[in-house]
């Protein structure tokens, strides 16, 4: 009889600790998803800005040599990603494609000029960025006019700074549900170790001793959890991608993987110091307390 009443009170022990795994997974996966919104959020909007051309109209007198030299010199600048050199010729035929037919025959010559498409880095893709590039560009003699889209370039960063404000508050919300979520979760399945906690402490068990054993299973729970939301996420990743294949173009290791770092610490960190402050409780309280 003894045997069994053991018997029945492990299996429900390991009934809660399972449980109590999967709800900790569960909050974590709500964290790592919007992390990933996050960083792709992030990404498209770097994609966005570094896609913003600054087209530089070159004199029509302008030497190809001194074009292309003056392409290299661009390249060198701290807040130019990369640039490509249009010449009139590759103009025109782009042109020609875009219209479905030769306009240079029905003219009788080639009215464009030759262009420098310079794309800057995504830091360097605002108005006050763009504007101290042009300045320096327009002092070059080879050029004839610098064009860009100022309104789009506006909307991209105040939209973007709305977004991100938005997603930045969600995500605050959300880590203090979260913590709250895995805090009660810890404090029930703890709860039902009451009895053995201060049975421990009754035979002269110190709370050092008591709280360890605790620990070391609420860090593997944090631990287990975090893996099992990062299997899923990726789960999530790939399936997004086979969806979108244009959604490639956002992904990065070093940023994924802090995410998933981020989870496996805040997993182990936040089932570590709930399981604590939990332990702990029930190290204070008298022994017909644990009745209530």
């Amino acid at each position: 009889m003894e045997e069994f009443e053991v018997s029945d009170a492990s299996k429900k022990t390991k009934t809660i600790y399972i449980s109590t795994i999967f709800s900790i997974a569960l909050v974590l996966l709500m964290l790592g998803a919007l992390g990933l919104i996050l960083v792709h959020a992030k990404n498209l909007s770097n994609y966005v800005k570094e896609n913003i051309v600054l087209n530089i109209i070159v004199d029509e007198g302008a030497k190809e040599a001194d074009v292309l030299q003056f392409q290299k010199e661009l390249n060198g600048n701290q807040a130019v990603k990369q640039t490509q050199y249009v010449n009139k010729e590759l103009a025109a035929r782009n042109l020609t494609q875009d219209l479905g037919e030769d306009f240079v025959n029905f003219l009788g010559y080639n009215p464009l000029l030759s262009t420098v498409d310079v794309y800057m880095k995504a830091e360097y893709a605002n108005t006050q960025g763009i504007e101290k590039l042009k300045k320096n560009i327009q002092n070059n003699p080879l050029v004839k006019e610098v064009i860009y889209q100022s309104s789009l370039i506006d909307m991209v960063n105040k939209n973007v700074n709305a977004i991100g404000l938005v997603i930045l508050g969600f995500a605050v919300i959300l880590l203090v549900i979260a913590v709250a979520l895995i805090n009660n979760t810890i404090r029930l399945a703890i709860y039902s170790q009451r009895f053995l906690i201060k049975s421990m402490q009754l035979v002269g068990a110190t709370k050092n001793f008591i709280r360890k054993p605790f620990m070391l299973y609420a860090s593997l729970h944090g631990l287990l959890s975090a893996f099992i939301a990062i299997i899923i996420l990726l789960a999530m990743l790939f399936y997004a991608q086979k969806e979108i294949p244009e959604i490639v173009i956002l992904r990065n290791y070093t940023e994924f993987g802090i995410v998933f770092l981020a989870l496996i610490v805040i997993g182990i960190f936040i089932t570590g110091i709930s399981t604590y402050f939990a332990v702990s409780r029930y190290l204070r309280l008298k022994i017909y307390d644990l009745y209530r």
